[in-house]
């Protein structure tokens, strides 16, 4: 059953005192290092990353927990960083026990928060997939409340509060920029807006989920690699993010690791916003000039996540 308005509005109530409103910047086009002839368009940047546990990824996780009785086992997760951690801060917000199954792709960053968090660690596998198996088969024995990364409705509905909040706070945007891994910000974000809003996917070359999708017309597995794989790395697309992408969501296109690199860094070095790649998507896509707004517009960036290594930031020390 595809995620509904209602249904975001009801997880926004329900996570309301759990999850933070994030800031929401306005700024001129002129500020994100375009091309000199480009026409002038408002951008928003909605700061996501500054979400409880880092990424978007608390608001589907506290909806998945708090509309679910949790079993003595506690809560389980198969997650390549960000959705682990978020299923472990909820569970320690929550007071319940957590077992995260991470792909031995997640970055040492990411794993060392969950063990901070207090959640017991597995690495299942070299892929998403792998992990998935895993924590699957782990499930069966514990009886463990499962979140999925991306592919539950309790967890699509919870980022469709994103962009609730962004309408709350802003009005409608002309157009609304996505990163993809599983689908399920862009299906949260495609089930709010609908066709109120020009929902555009992005993804990384070397991880093209919903962009093969696509051009099959089904879900297809794909290969995933690259500098966003352990953030955007599914094999497969959600298939909740599929009914919705099929009816709202405009475009998907895809983005060179250079690129996302190259918008990375100047989040940091103009803006010191530390953010990981799968964040960047929106920016590259703008300054690759994949997505060219008319005048006027406003075009809305979602900055989905920070949970990265700092150290990734230090290849350069000026603005590329």
């Amino acid at each position: 059953m595809p995620i509904t308005p209602h249904d975001i509005l009801l997880a926004a109530e329900r996570i309301a005192p759990h999850v933070h409103q994030t800031p929401l910047w306005r700024l001129p086009s002129s500020a994100l290092g375009l091309r000199a002839d480009a026409p002038g368009f408002e951008v928003w940047l909605k700061l996501e990353h500054l979400q409880r546990s880092g990424s978007f990824k608390a608001r589907g996780m506290f909806n998945r927990l708090l509309s679910n009785t949790i079993p003595a086992a506690g809560v389980i997760a198969a997650s390549g960083g960000n959705a682990g951690i978020a299923t472990a801060v909820a569970a320690n917000a929550l007071g319940v026990p957590a077992e995260i199954f991470v792909p031995s792709i997640s970055s040492p960053a990411k794993r060392a928060r969950l063990a901070a968090l207090g959640a017991r660690v597995v690495v299942g596998g070299n892929a998403y997939a792998d992990a998935l198996a895993a924590c699957e088969a782990r499930q069966q024995e514990t009886g463990a409340l499962m979140t999925h990364a991306y592919d539950q409705p309790e967890v699509v509905a919870g980022a469709g509060t994103l962009a609730r909040e962004i309408e709350q706070e802003a009005g409608r945007p002309d157009t609304v920029l996505v990163s993809v891994g599983g689908g399920g910000l862009i299906g949260g974000i495609a089930a709010w807006f609908e066709d109120r809003s020009r929902v555009v996917a992005l993804e990384p070359e070397l991880a093209p989920t919903l962009h093969s999708a696509r051009a099959a017309g089904r879900r297809v597995d794909v290969s995933v690699g690259g500098i966003a794989a352990d953030s955007l790395g599914a094999r497969r697309l959600g298939a909740i993010a599929w009914e919705l992408a099929r009816r709202h969501v405009a475009e998907s296109l895809l983005l060179s690791d250079d690129a996302i690199l190259v918008a990375q860094r100047f989040l940091w070095h103009e803006f010191k916003l530390a953010v990981e790649s799968a964040a960047a998507l929106p920016l590259a896509a703008l300054q690759s000039g994949a997505v060219q707004p008319a005048a006027g517009d406003r075009v809305c960036l979602i900055v989905c996540g920070a949970n990265l290594d700092p150290a990734t930031l230090s290849g350069a020390t000026t603005a590329p």
